[in-house]
């Protein structure tokens, strides 16, 4: 596994691969300031009425106004996460399969479809939002808060990610599922959510990850 991760940090620093992050950001961050634009009043008595259901602490009224602005900041970053997630997962099969061609000389081929690559993302997103706004109060509280969030998106780049990267290079994704170290990787990838600006590299460093991992298998194999 250590070996995969510095074969995937070497990757993630490459300029082809830096461009990528660049365009994703630009196009999530655009994204998500329109819809925010939008529908900001609404999302933020959304999170107002959920902070005052905080067990013990929900009914103070500093508790109320500085814990809802927290609460909307932190699913607002959430969002942003799952748009970035989605946009990488659309765009990215051309990246990867350049990169297996350079690391491998395998010559990958897309058999995605991007209607089920939509779904494993709408299902994952649906999932993580629900669990986010549920696990809410949770995030207050120090350490457990921090365990459940890298939880959460690790939840939310898994499954998405390992079936948008198994779809370039192996016939079924059914064999390798049962696999532990996929949500290793998941885990690994989602630490970078935690530091502004390296959350870019978040969802392609998860799947460049994917790569090396099935990759290195397919080969012993």
């Amino acid at each position: 596994m250590l070996n995969i991760f510095l074969k995937s940090l070497r990757d993630i620093i490459s300029p082809q691969v830096l461009f990528f992050i660049f365009k994703i950001a630009l196009g999530s961050f655009l994204l998500m300031v329109i819809l925010f634009w939008i529908f900001w009043d609404s999302f933020s008595h959304l999170i107002a009425a959920l902070v005052t259901h905080i067990p013990f602490i929900g009914e103070f009224s500093f508790v109320q106004s500085s814990g809802s602005f927290l609460g909307a900041l932190i699913v607002a970053y959430g969002l942003i996460i799952v748009a970035i997630s989605i946009l990488t997962s659309l765009y990215s099969p051309k990246l990867l399969l350049r990169l297996a061609k350079k690391s491998y000389g395998i010559e990958g081929k897309d058999n995605s479809k991007v209607g089920k690559s939509v779904m494993y993302n709408i299902k994952a997103a649906s999932i993580f939002i629900l669990l986010l706004i549920l696990f809410l109060p949770l995030l207050f509280v120090p350490l457990l808060g921090q365990v459940v969030m890298l939880l959460l998106w690790a939840i939310l780049i898994k499954e998405p990610t390992f079936y948008d990267v198994s779809s370039l290079f192996i016939e079924s994704e059914k064999e390798y599922k049962g696999y532990k170290s996929i949500w290793i990787v998941a885990i690994v990838a989602s630490i970078f959510n935690y530091i502004p600006l390296l959350n870019l590299f978040a969802p392609i460093f998860a799947q460049i990850m994917f790569m090396h991992w099935l990759l290195a298998k397919s080969v012993k194999s």
